[in-house]
């Protein structure tokens, strides 16, 4: 069976994933120097052990140093495989060099874990360009899809929904949800001037009046695109939607521009944020038995 450990910030999500297998939670002691220095110290054994570190990679930059010891130190003190499960994985959308002399940072960020982990497991990375995380990862990495939690999610919380992708990119999110809780779905289509800077346009929704609208994505990160999509959607005399999406990065303003809006967001806890209500341990956990080979064992309750 692996040994758990959590980075700083996800000890609650590593926790409930090993509670469910009743899996060990190693100690690993984390913390800054009055300098911003890293320090790390291993409280536990893990000579000949598979280990998994539970850190999810939003705001990438703050922790990656530390988690990059951390597989350093497991390693070096006789782990004899190291997963990452990284719920939201970082550097996915500089999927191409958009403009000359541009970083490709999603292949130079792989190629680093890649060289100090033996595996992967995240939640519906970014892949527009890339058809899987094998063309940048040289590790066993796999991509799990969170949209079947989403639709419970939605099955069970909102009646009558009507299921609606912001743009083209969310075109087999919004199916595939739209499919599972037995709902109609449509999708807009979006142009992108800057980071934050979008324009969204939206189909006709007269078709679906008594319906509740609900805005699917896979991220929110400045929220104008889910915001943007909203006030189209209210334009049309709808109600504020709901807004569903698995990453809540929530970047400063993104919470604000909803709520001022009407919309409620909800979303995973792949990142922790007041807006989670999905949980992705169950999700995580049968993965991660899975690519450790761990047999079944009774779930905890």
């Amino acid at each position: 069976m692996p040994m758990l450990f959590a980075m700083p910030g996800n000890e609650a999500l590593a926790a409930a994933i090993a509670d469910r297998r009743g899996w060990p939670v190693g100690v690993l002691e984390v913390r800054r120097f009055p300098d911003e220095e890293s320090y790390l110290r291993l409280h536990s054994d893990v000579a000949g052990q598979d280990v998994a570190i539970v850190c999810t990679l939003a705001r990438p930059d703050a922790q990656f140093l530390s988690l990059l010891f951390a597989c350093r130190l497991l390693r070096e003190s006789g782990a004899r495989s190291i997963r990452l499960v990284a719920p939201y994985l970082a550097y996915m959308r500089q999927d191409r060099r958009f403009h000359d002399g541009e970083a490709l940072t999603s292949k130079q960020f792989a190629e680093l874990l890649s060289q100090e982990c033996d595996g992967l497991i995240t939640v519906d990375p970014h892949l527009h360009r890339y058809r899987s995380l094998s063309e940048v990862y040289t590790i066993d990495a796999v991509a799990l899809s969170a949209s079947g939690l989403l639709a419970e999610w939605i099955g069970a919380n909102i009646a009558r929904p009507l299921i609606i992708g912001p743009d083209s990119e969310s075109e087999q999110w919004a199916g595939a949800i739209a499919s599972a809780c037995g709902a109609p779905h449509v999708v807009f289509s979006k142009s992108r001037m800057g980071d934050r800077d979008v324009r969204v346009e939206a189909t006709d929704l007269s078709a679906w009046r008594g319906r509740v609208p609900v805005l699917v994505d896979d991220v929110i990160s400045s929220g104008e695109t889910l915001a943007d999509a909203a006030r189209r959607i209210i334009a049309q005399d709808f109600p504020p939607p709901v807004c569903v999406a698995v990453h809540g990065i929530f970047a400063p303003g993104a919470e604000k521009a909803l709520s001022a809006l009407g919309c409620r967001a909800v979303t995973t806890n792949a990142v922790m944020h007041p807006s989670n209500a999905i949980e992705l341990a169950p999700l995580l956990c049968d993965a991660l038995a899975h690519e450790t080979g761990a047999p079944a064992a009774k779930r905890i309750t």
